[in-house]
């Protein structure tokens, strides 16, 4: 028996550079839910303004959104405000994982692995990084996704180009270093003694080039789930990944994206909180091959909406 939700919008769109993505995950759920037969309602931040979400007497929202705005913490405030329960995590925890710089600095002080970087402060700070990190390193901006902005960088001439690249996508931009391993990705359903670990997904992709083509559309991209890997090390990349989530805060669903190096040893590269749900997504496909049908997953999400800012008192 499902559940009544009462009267559900789904946030999608919005105005981040994932807007792409963002309409098409949240018109999958979209149908989803309606094919169970949810009274789901489709709202864009992007083309109305948000103030008119407080007239439309949601019960609770399933957010869709991805990147700023959506996937920051600023949506989650404004609903908490609303004391509307939503997907996912809280404002806090939503803000934090979306800074890659701050997560991975929680990351470090919790002694979990991931990988040396440095914040850039300029062109001038260009030099101090690679002579960090090394080539091939990456320049990414602190607060994107979907691989928007990112790019490898192999030799110091073209660095500079790499940095205004990603500062046309944010304010801030730091630089990593480049691991060569296997990609994996992470899903975790849940909190507390209720958090499930889906199958660890393994990425191949042409040319080991997972950017936004490959990443959405693209069907040369191959998704081994789950990822051949022995046990001790499903089991450590598995503990590390609630390790990583919990020191965070984080809530509902998330996607933790992993390389796993030549010598085994896996490195945290970033949490995603509001992960994409397209045909093409990763949380799908590992929900699928752990039995849980798309409508089911949308519906286990959905059921885990909450307002996180408890004792209001207004």
């Amino acid at each position: 028996m499902i559940m009544d939700f009462g009267k559900v919008g789904v946030l999608y769109g919005g105005c981040s550079s994932e807007r792409e993505i963002s309409l098409i995950s949240g018109m999958t759920i979209y149908n989803a839910l309606l094919k169970a037969g949810i009274n789901a309602h489709l709202f864009d931040p992007g083309k109305t303004k948000i103030m008119y979400l407080s007239e439309l007497n949601f019960d609770r929202v399933f957010i869709a959104l991805h990147g700023r705005f959506g996937e920051d913490g600023v949506i989650q405030g404004f609903l908490e405000l609303l004391n509307i329960p939503y997907t996912g995590s809280g404002h806090l925890a939503s803000s934090i994982a979306m800074n890659k710089v701050l997560s991975k600095k929680i990351w470090m002080q919790e002694c979990l692995p991931t990988s040396e970087f440095e914040h850039l402060s300029g062109v001038h700070s260009l030099t101090k990084a690679a002579n960090k990190l090394g080539f091939p390193l990456i320049i990414k901006p602190v607060y994107g996704g979907s691989t928007v902005g990112i790019s490898k960088v192999d030799v110091f001439d073209n660095i500079e180009t790499a940095y205004y690249n990603a500062l046309n996508y944010d304010d801030e931009v730091f630089a990593e270093k480049f691991i060569i391993g296997r990609e994996l990705t992470v899903a975790i359903l849940g909190s507390g003694n209720s958090m499930r670990i889906l199958p660890i997904i393994e990425i191949i992709t042409p040319n080991g080039n997972y950017d936004y083509e490959h990443k959405y559309f693209s069907n040369e991209t191959k998704y081994i789930c789950p990822a051949i890997l022995s046990n001790k090390l499903k089991y450590l990349i598995s503990d590390i990944s609630i390790k990583a989530y919990n020191s965070i805060g984080c809530d509902g669903w998330a996607r933790l994206d992993f390389i796993l190096d030549k010598y085994d040893n896996p490195w945290l590269l970033e949490i995603n909180t509001s992960p994409g749900m397209t045909d093409h997504s990763l949380i799908p496909t590992a929900a699928k091959a752990a039995g849980i049908s798309y409508t089911d997953l949308c519906l286990y999400l959905l059921s885990d909406a909450s307002c996180k800012i408890k004792n209001r008192k207004f």
